[in-house]
């Protein structure tokens, strides 16, 4: 049984190689050849060009660039050519044996990191001769440990080159630091470049603008100390073997100052993590050195200190110039609307939610994991507002918004109160009822469809079903100022639902199997082979579910790579209720109620037999995407 998931061969090792004046070697001089060496050029690497004939024989970008001493153009024929020895190649010609040693003589005399040859797509006669000098090169290369890439003879490549595209900035049109790349590992050359502009097509034009700010703001975020040693620790780095954006740090008390550098450092470098998490792409893009700054200082109820997603706040008007706002009759003040956003996917938000957003709001207050594709159904003149409930800075993020709330409502304006999933459910709804209306203003709570139920029933788990689980309690992994909570005991028929907890997974599975469960469990421990399923971006398109057991899962989340918050932790026999999502073995929860043994070790048996057959022997198995037919709603 493996431990891990076996690797399937037929992939890339897909890298992101930057060259840093290392020289390229292209053998050919048509268009392909000028198409590699620019994207050569945009590497950093120096680029040298063989052809026989020089100048004379190479495309005009080719020898546009060679002029303009961006490139080298070598007259392969003007090499000079080492006197032969006993090891010389075995040439079949004497202009092939000439031209292989003058280019072994040449690599022997120069460093050159890559070499591309692109002569042998031609269907000329001279492309026979091509592709036989090709495969002398490629052994030539090999001797060297020379990576080579020849088109067309994907036999005698080391490397391939995907399909590319480089972001510009759409109102200057200047190159941005993101590049994506496509490859089918010699399957479709033609597919890749198709896919790549679906792709390209499908992100936001300014996501290139976006990349470029988080690169300036964690900048910014390393200046705070240069001398000192946490940004380059785990704890400090943004790309460091942390698979979640939401592990914990400490809380910073309001109004106190007490905290080192090094503490400072880690924090801003994880609020970087957070941001690029979780922020839309449009404000990601729109951040200015000053939101950058508010990012990073943590001040609380400065003026501007909420980052705003549209500038058009003050300006409700139409293209004609009209006031499109609805006076409100008799009516001074303004209002507060509390909604629920449900767990993500735009068509399930309430009816009531969605007319909030799009017909009376005047600013919105939205939560963090509030997804971009319902922020994209508010309308743009609307102003929209993220609370910066970052790790280590919920407390103060709350204050802030719910201080703009008030602030906003003053002046007459209708704010919506956007949370994620239901807002009575771990959302703080109850506190800010509670200073809206010492504020003098009773709002208007809009219920959403709790992601704690959505979540596992588009992963295809029920979290009661009959003969399975006759109960379910919602919990979270959290407590108030990041202390542990208490959870709730072993019991067969029941399904355990914990928000908040997959940052602390390793803390809640202890906490559930250990025999005394640390004080922090009311009731039985838990059997170590209990199924458990963590839902991630319930109802987004990019879902992912990850099924195991209680024993198995910290390993199973760390094999599966990066985390995608926010995520959800279901426990229990439902999580087999259906059996495994491709349909096999059918109804893999059946009679787990009735299957029930006095005897200790022979009921473990046939648990831990049950939850073989539906993992298919595995540790564990992962669920990737939503069912498509969620694309039609």
């Amino acid at each position: 049984m493996d431990l891990f998931p076996p690797p399937t061969g037929g992939a890339s090792l897909m890298l992101s190689f930057r060259m840093h004046s290392r020289s390229v070697l292209i053998v050919g001089g048509d268009a392909l050849a000028a198409s590699r060496a620019y994207a050569s050029l945009e590497a950093d690497a120096v680029v040298k060009v063989f052809v026989n004939g020089g100048l004379d024989a190479v495309c005009e970008e080719l020898k546009w660039r060679a002029e303009h001493s961006q490139l080298e153009v070598v007259d392969w024929d003007c090499l000079p050519v080492p006197e032969p020895t006993s090891d010389s190649l075995d040439i079949d010609t004497s202009k092939m044996s000439r031209d292989m040693g003058a280019l072994n003589h040449y690599l022997a005399s120069t460093s050159i990191s890559l070499v591309c040859v692109t002569d042998t797509t031609s269907t000329s006669p001279s492309a026979a001769v091509a592709r036989l000098r090709a495969t002398h090169l490629a052994k030539l290369c090999r001797a060297r440990r020379i990576p080579i890439n020849i088109t067309d003879m994907p036999e005698l490549c080391d490397f391939s080159f995907a399909a590319t595209h480089r972001f510009v900035d759409p109102a200057s049109s200047s190159k941005t630091p993101l590049q994506i790349g496509v490859t089918t590992n010699g399957e479709g050359c033609r597919l890749a470049g198709r896919v790549r502009r679906d792709i390209v097509a499908a992100l936001s034009k300014d996501v290139g603008v976006a990349v470029r700010k988080v690169g300036q703001l964690r900048k910014m975020a390393r200046k705070l100390d240069k001398s000192n040693e946490a940004t380059a620790d785990d704890e400090g780095s943004e790309d460091s073997t942390v698979a979640t954006p939401n592990r914990p740090v400490p809380i910073k008390a309001l109004g106190t100052s007490e905290e080192s550098s090094i503490e400072a450092a880690r924090r801003q470098m994880r609020w970087v993590v957070q941001v690029s998490e979780y922020w839309p792409t449009s404000r990601l893009a729109a951040m200015t050195e000053r939101n950058m700054k508010e990012i990073l200082d943590g001040e609380v109820a400065r003026e501007g200190t909420i980052l705003t997603l549209s500038a058009a706040a003050d300006e409700k008007k139409s293209q004609h110039g009209v006031d499109i706002t609805p006076p409100l009759p008799n009516q001074t003040k303004g209002r507060i609307l509390l909604a629920g956003s449900g767990p993500g996917h735009p068509s399930l938000l309430t009816l009531a939610t969605h007319t909030a957003l799009t017909r009376h709001a005047d600013i919105v207050l939205s939560d963090k994991l509030v997804p971009a594709p319902v922020l994209e159904l508010i309308p743009p003149h609307v102003e929209v507002r993220i609370a910066r409930k970052f790790p280590g800075n919920a407390d103060r993020a709350q204050s802030e918004m719910m201080m703009a709330a008030v602030e906003a409502a003053n002046r007459g304006l209708t704010v919506v109160r956007l949370k994620q999933g239901d807002p009575t459910v771990y959302a703080r709804a109850g506190e800010e009822l509670a200073y809206f209306r010492a504020h003098g203003y009773s709002p208007l709570v809009l219920p959403g469809i709790s992601s704690a139920l959505a979540a596992p029933a588009c992963a295809g788990i029920p979290v009661t079903h009959r003969g399975v689980a006759e109960s379910f309690v919602v919990c979270t992994g959290v407590g108030r100022q990041g202390k542990t909570v208490s959870l709730p005991g072993y019991d067969r028929a029941r399904t355990v639902l914990v928000l908040m907890g997959v940052a602390r997974l390793g803390e809640v599975v202890r906490t559930l199997v250990m025999i005394e469960g640390g004080g922090r469990r009311d009731g039985p421990a838990y059997p170590p082979y209990l199924p458990i399923a963590i839902i991630e971006r319930g109802s987004m398109p990019d879902q992912r579910v990850l099924v195991s057991t209680l024993e198995a899962v910290e390993s199973a989340l760390a094999g599966v790579g990066e985390q995608r918050p926010p995520g959800m932790i279901v426990i229990g026999w439902a999580v087999l209720a259906f059996g495994r999502r491709e349909g096999e073995g059918g109804d893999a929860g059946e009679g787990v109620l009735d299957d029930v043994d006095g005897d200790v070790e022979e009921q473990e048996r046939r648990d831990r037999q049950r939850i073989a057959r539906w993992l298919g022997g595995r540790k564990w198995d992962v669920w990737e995407g939503l069912d498509a037919g969620w694309a039609h709603l």
